[in-house]
């Protein structure tokens, strides 16, 4: 499987630091999120405090596999338990009460038979800093293109 990438992840917030997470999924949707069925726009990352704090992975559509046929009552942007360390989810919840801080997903992969999902603590940016980024990925894209024309 080929990882499936967040896109408007890195345009849209500021990654201050990555963490890697286990996915609770079903059976079926794990044959689709291999095949690449899963797309992570609009996606978000909340923490419950039931009895004890817990992170789960919202709004990401995973289509229904289409070998399994038809199956009742299929919610494929329903939310989905990440598997995370409990020292992790203490300094997260440490991190999330600073003002303008939030969890998104940025990749998810599969390692042998398991499916990871790579998160990031990031901080949203302001419209001038989007210009920016473009603005400087475009000059990168300009001079690797007349690098490569310009053969030695």
């Amino acid at each position: 499987m080929k990882s499936v990438f967040n896109k408007h992840a890195t345009f849209d917030y500021e990654i201050l630091d990555k963490f890697q997470a286990g996915l609770v999924l079903t059976g079926h949707e794990v044959k689709s999120v291999k095949q690449g069925q899963i797309n992570l726009k609009g996606a978000f990352i909340t923490m419950r405090h039931s009895p004890k704090p817990e992170l789960f992975l919202t709004n990401a559509h995973i289509s229904p596999y289409f070998l399994a046929g038809r199956l009742a009552d299929y919610d494929p942007t329903r939310s989905r338990k990440l598997l995370v360390k409990k020292e992790e989810i203490k300094s997260l919840l440490g991190k999330l009460e600073q003002k303008g801080l939030t969890l998104v997903p940025l990749k998810v992969y599969t390692i042998r038979n398991l499916v990871k999902i790579e998160f990031g603590l990031a901080r949203g940016k302001k419209k001038f800093e989007k210009k920016e980024s473009k603005k400087k990925k475009d000059v990168e894209q300009e001079i690797k293109r007349t690098l490569k024309t310009q053969r030695f």
